[in-house]
């Protein structure tokens, strides 16, 4: 299944992530069946709180399709968005999100808060979620427990 293909390079982008320091998330933008954007959390990296994995995929897509509106792009992600990529993924007309694990503190695509298909805002954007969960889990659960054994 081709959500599963795009997941799959959305947690390579998640690994590389790990490697570096940073929270295990990864992203891409899909546009006719090619990848045309890619991200990775870097905010510990660049010292940047804006620098989440959805935002940098939704940057290169843009560059890619020289334009800000990517109503024809899909963007997966191994973690659900938070507001600030939820507001992005609105703006940017994104036509449907597809996510790996839910985030229960601070999502913004249907578990802690609904950006994405809120009647006050002027675009709605299609949802899939659980896509390859339990490998983006595992590599969650193990990158902070490497966290946690390094902490003490």
């Amino acid at each position: 299944m081709a959500h599963e293909e795009f997941m799959r390079a959305a947690l390579e982008e998640a690994k590389d992530a790990a490697l570096a320091g940073d929270v295990p998330i990864g992203a891409v933008a899909v546009w006719q069946g090619e990848i045309i954007g890619r991200g990775r959390n870097r905010k510990e990296e660049w010292r940047d709180p804006t620098a989440h994995a959805e935002i940098l995929a939704l940057r290169e897509a843009a560059r890619h399709r020289g334009s800000w509106r990517l109503p024809d792009v899909i963007l997966y992600s191994t973690l659900e968005p938070c507001a600030m990529c939820a507001g992005a993924i609105v703006q940017a007309r994104i036509s449907l999100l597809v996510y790996a694990v839910a985030d229960s503190q601070a999502g913004a695509a249907g578990s802690t808060f609904d950006l994405l298909s809120s009647p006050y805002l002027n675009h709605r954007v299609a949802v899939v979620s659980g896509v390859l969960a339990d490998e983006v889990a595992s590599l969650m659960e193990s990158f902070f427990r490497k966290l946690r054994k390094a902490e003490k």
